[in-house]
């Protein structure tokens, strides 16, 4: 219970300490501003919720599903799927739709 709780204050602290640091705004470089977002630390306990919560704090529109986080930039959706022990946070995959 205590490593847990520990765990939730570091996640918690440094989603605040990220936010006042990228107040970012929607621009063209968005998918790239994304990439180093995901690549700026790494958690291998992250689940898809976590994720989603993280990236919805930074300004994206992000919904857990499945296991995975569903992303929305200028039209096109996005997979994005935590990855463990790999390096960033998770992985970035176009969804194709159709």
């Amino acid at each position: 219970m205590i490593n847990m709780t520990k765990y939730l204050v570091g996640l918690i602290a440094a989603c605040i300490v990220l936010i006042t640091l990228n107040c970012a705004s929607a621009t063209e470089d968005e998918l790239s501003d994304l990439k180093s977002l995901v690549t700026a630390f790494e958690d291998v306990r992250m689940n898809s919720q976590d994720l989603a919560f993280y990236l919805a704090t930074h300004g994206y529109n992000a919904v857990p599903k499945n296991g995975c986080v569903e992303l929305s930039l200028y039209g096109q959706t996005y997979r994005l799927t935590p990855n463990g022990s790999r390096p960033g946070l998770c992985d970035i995959e176009l969804k194709i739709i159709g």
